[in-house]
């Protein structure tokens, strides 16, 4: 599931970050101190410094906050040994870059009394040899006349090619948000009318007129199950959802044909374990029951996540390692009922959390511990006579597909599950869209990027098209104190949380002052009321994105994450629109 994400992660690490967010203690913004010309220690010197988006022209940087007493003021930031700028961020975009070319960067720090800190580890990495394309799926809602479209500020956009004239629809849910549908866990239609009686017929049988038997009994109408998805609709589950009081078992799964358990994690012994022992077998048992509802759907245990991606490196490292864990993973799914495996490695070589292991190996190591699942699980699938599934979930970036080997995985997997979300996000300084469909041609001051630009990324690098799973998100992010400045986009803030639509449809999408706008090239919404901005998917950007996912010829969209919309509004829209 930027991503990131921050990715679709496990909850602890974001609330965690949020936290930090809005407390203002560190993280994304470095606080400054009052100078003290008398200080002579320097700041520790930054650390992880890792390139975390690389396209022809630009690149992204990120690095872990250095630390001093009297405070950092600034991070300076060298390519080729040049200082190129400076920022109070720990985040930095290098760009005007030269298309295949290789640079390398590193930080310093320099805090409140000018002392420079030692430099941060060196990166070297060479851009992409061109910019990618941006394809034109049919159809595709035409621009508005100006080169760059500024959305309207009436809330009618013009134009919604996929749902009904009204844009911003009434929500479904209650005023406040609540994990409970408002529909019955299995909203399968009444069929319109009942089966076809035994007709009578229009004269007696034998000159008797006595029936010598009664007419056959009319039959109780059954409901008519609603007809499965075209596609592959992966919904992904955080089990501490049923802390909510959103259970397993108020899932829609008419409309989906697997749902990935999130999430297991690994132990010291390199075997995977339950992640949320107090509920998860609760979870599961519930889980399975949805079987009875829909007998086409399979479960998925995913594994690791944005919290427990730590010992893959180790797990990947050895013949040895990768055995423990794919034989501990095949007993986990038969003990528990599931049909297959979904690794969240967050991430292989770089990325993730700071305290994760990584290793340079790790490129070729995830494809062997793939090989080796693939083997364990084809081996125990012949004893059982089934088929077990087994996927991954990967980034939408660039890094990330340079840190892989897409053109080895897809002949072990049957799918992956792309993150295209969280494509921009809380950790960075300007408010953006969470995950624009395609790339705009506004002047921003952050990195340009798309779901469209990731998918054409992934096939480019060599991964199967109909293995292609593409993420859509059931969140968003809220920004507060934003500059009342181009209806809130692209501006400065002061706080920022990720926020899923349940939330935004009822506290927020109809309040007074706020207004729905929408971006006619990168075709998302979002909402604005002069200082809270508001980035999120709704019914008709979903609708496009499904509508994208056919015209690509790809496998299927998968949700992040199936709490966030406990009244299936951007379920149904995803559903109709893959029909």
């Amino acid at each position: 599931m930027m991503r990131l994400k921050l990715k679709k992660r496990g909850l602890i690490a974001k609330i965690l970050l949020f936290v930090i967010i809005f407390s203002g203690l560190s993280g994304s913004t470095v606080l400054a101190a009052r100078p003290n010309r008398g200080e002579k220690k320097p700041p520790t010197a930054p650390s992880n410094l890792t390139a975390t988006n690389i396209t022809d022209t630009l690149i992204s940087l990120q690095w872990d906050a250095s630390y001093d007493n009297k405070g950092v003021s600034s991070y300076h930031i060298y390519q080729n040994n040049n200082h190129i700028g400076s920022t109070t961020f720990t985040t930095y975009n290098a760009i005007n870059l030269k298309s295949n070319s290789t640079y390398t960067f590193y930080v310093e720090a320099i805090d409140a009394a000018g002392n420079l800190s030692n430099p941060s580890n060196y990166v070297t990495v060479t851009t992409l040899g061109k910019s990618i394309p941006e394809s034109t799926p049919t159809p595709e809602p035409p621009q508005a006349p100006t080169p760059t479209p500024k959305p309207t500020q009436a809330p009618t956009p013009t134009p919604e090619p996929t749902q009904a004239p009204t844009p911003t629809p009434e929500p479904t849910q209650a005023p406040t948000p609540t994990p409970e549908p408002t529909q019955a866990p299995t909203p399968t239609p009444e069929p319109t009318q009942a089966p076809t009686p035994t007709p009578e017929p229009t004269q007696a049988p034998t000159p008797t007129p006595k029936p010598t038997q009664a007419p056959t009994p009319i039959p109780t109408p059954t409901p008519t199950p609603l007809p499965a998805p075209a596609k592959k609709v992966v919904g992904y589950y955080g089990a501490w959802a049923a802390y909510s009081g959103f259970t397993p078992d108020k899932i829609d799964v008419s409309k989906l044909t697997h749902i990935n358990y999130a999430f297991a994690n690994i132990g010291a012994d390199y075997k995977i374990t339950l992640g949320y022992p107090e509920i998860d077998l609760d979870n599961i048992s519930k889980l399975n029951a949805l079987k009875l509802k829909n007998p086409s759907l399979k479960t998925m245990i995913a594994v690791g996540g944005w919290s427990w991606s730590g010992r893959f490196s180790d797990v990947a490292l050895t013949e040895e390692s990768r055995t423990i864990f794919a034989d501990s993973c095949v007993n986990f799914i038969v003990k528990h009922g599931f049909d297959g495996v979904d690794i969240d490695w967050e991430y292989p070589v770089a990325g993730g959390l700071a305290t994760n292991t990584r290793r340079p190996e790790d490129k070729q190591n995830f494809t062997l511990l793939m090989q080796k699942l693939r083997e364990k699980l084809d081996v125990r699938g012949a004893i059982d006579g089934k088929d077990y599934i087994l996927t991954f979930a990967g980034a939408a970036g660039s890094w990330y597909v340079n840190n892989i080997e897409l053109n080895k995985l897809h002949q072990y997997v049957d799918f992956a599950n792309i993150m295209t979300y969280d494509i921009h996000g809380s950790w960075e300084p300007y408010t953006d869209f969470n995950a624009p469909l395609y790339i705009n041609n506004d002047v921003s001051p952050q990195f340009k990027w798309s779901v469209d630009a990731s998918i054409n990324i992934w096939l480019n690098a060599g991964f199967t098209k109909d293995k292609i799973i593409m993420g859509v998100p059931f969140y968003g992010y809220i920004y507060k104190s934003v500059s009342n400045q181009n209806d809130g986009l692209y501006q400065t803030y002061s706080g920022s949380a990720s926020i899923n639509y349940a939330n935004i449809a009822a506290n927020y999408l109809n309040a007074p002052g706020f207004v729905r706008y929408y971006h006619q090239e990168s075709m998302v919404p979002w909402l604005f009321d002069g200082s809270t901005f508001i980035t999120y998917d709704d019914e008709q950007s979903i609708g496009l994105k499904a509508e994208y996912i056919n015209t690509k010829g790809l496998g299927g969209a998968m949700i992040w994450e199936l709490s966030q919309d406990p009244n299936r509004v951007l379920l149904n829209a995803l559903y109709n629109g893959l029909k």
